[in-house]
């Protein structure tokens, strides 16, 4: 096992340095690796300030819990309203349609409530500290049908840290630091346990710094929306100028470097070839889900391919007849989120990609020439083909 290791980090060291020193593109990827790395540090001093009060915050509230167990004396009516108050909205679904009173320690309420949720309601405000008891002047129904106070509204569940989405800073930091240590013994030891370890490790410590769900990390589950990004540039060109070039979809590859091949396949579709990480081939169908002349387009992939994308683009005309380009595009990577940010660290990730195509597209558009896979690329020879 230990020779097993040995191995691969030489084969990823290797790989590595010829990577970073390839004479063609290594000062590039040497530079956008330094600038990622200063990124990185700087998020973490953010992330270690952010935690530091997180903890604070959170050891001054269980001081403030513990005395409030032994303290004799009731809570203020007013406070005791505004706790109970504050717990409604995730308790019910329509949390206007209830009135609260509070008179030493009793609580009243009074409103219109759903029959289902009118146990957890009562649960819910009885384990309110400083309620003694719950008195009950509650209209219950079996459907929100002809009661204008039901209707709408969505009931917001309380779901412990560890499920939500996002992770506050303290628990990042601490989920961090297990995996780190989980990876650290399991680079140290053989055997199942250590191999166990280190695949736990490592999603703790790509949760703790994606800060995104385990089935978005690994690009598990449907949907396009695992990442997210916008791109704005202003074109010095007419709308229509503008748009004649972006909505020529055959033609992008000509001046796009990551674009390998977009071939129309009819009825608004078309089959996308992109150069991936590593320049490994990436292949998709989508299709063109709206289109207004001068405004807007917009696609998704299409069922079944390997990539999950959609997106939008904007054009809009500037005061001084120049095309503001805005795009904002959703994606979910083949090797998830993590795989994304991985890609990102070394500047091959769509969002790089596109912006430098962006800056392709504004040299092409205003000075009528660019460079694109190593060749020169002009107006002429576009409009001639």
């Amino acid at each position: 096992m230990s020779g097993m290791k040995t191995a691969i980090s030489g084969v990823a060291a290797g790989a590595a340095v010829m990577y970073f020193a390839d004479p063609d593109r290594g000062r590039r990827r040497r530079a956008l690796l330094r600038d990622q790395s200063v990124r990185v540090w700087n998020d973490l001093l953010g992330l270690l300030d952010k935690a530091e009060r997180d903890a604070v915050n959170r050891a001054r509230g269980v001081g403030c819990a513990i005395q409030a167990i032994f303290r004799t004396s009731g809570a203020d009516d007013q406070v005791l309203v505004a706790r109970v108050r504050s717990r409604l909205g995730r308790l019910v679904s329509h949390p206007h349609a209830i009135d609260v009173l509070a008179n030493e320690g009793k609580i009243l309420v009074k409103g219109n409530v759903l029959q289902d949720e009118f146990p957890h309601l009562i649960r819910g405000i009885s384990a309110v500290p400083g309620v003694k008891h719950v008195e009950k002047q509650l209209q219950v129904h079996e459907s929100a049908e002809n009661i204008s106070s039901l209707q709408g509204g969505r009931r917001r569940e309380s779901r412990s840290e560890l499920s939500q989405q996002n992770w506050t800073p303290a628990l990042r930091i601490a989920a961090g630091v297990l995996g780190g240590t989980l990876i650290s013994y399991a680079s140290r030891k053989n055997g199942f346990v250590a191999v166990a370890g280190g695949i736990a490790g490592a999603g703790l410590l790509g949760r703790a710094v994606c800060n995104r769900q385990f089935r978005d990390l690994v690009g598990v589950g449907h949907g396009a929306r695992a990442v997210e990004f916008d791109k704005t540039i202003h074109i010095q060109a007419p709308v229509e100028e503008v748009f004649r070039y972006f909505s020529d979809y055959e033609k992008l590859p000509r001046f796009m470097t990551h674009l390998k091949e977009v071939r129309d396949l009819g009825n608004g579709r078309y089959h996308w070839v992109a150069e991936g990480p590593g320049g490994i081939s990436m292949s998709w169908d989508a299709e063109v889900t709206q289109s207004i002349p001068n405004k807007l387009l917009a696609w998704r992939s299409a069922s079944g391919s390997r990539v999950d994308t959609e997106g939008v683009v904007r054009f809009d005309q500037t005061s001084n007849g120049g095309t503001r380009l805005s795009i904002r595009m959703w994606y979910k990577p083949p090797a998830g989120v993590l795989g994304h940010y991985v890609a990102a660290l070394f500047g091959a990730d769509p969002k790089s990609e596109i912006d430098d195509d962006m800056v392709r597209l504004k040299s092409l558009v205003e000075l009528g020439k660019t460079r694109a896979h190593g060749v020169r690329v002009d107006r002429e020879s576009l409009q001639g083909t």
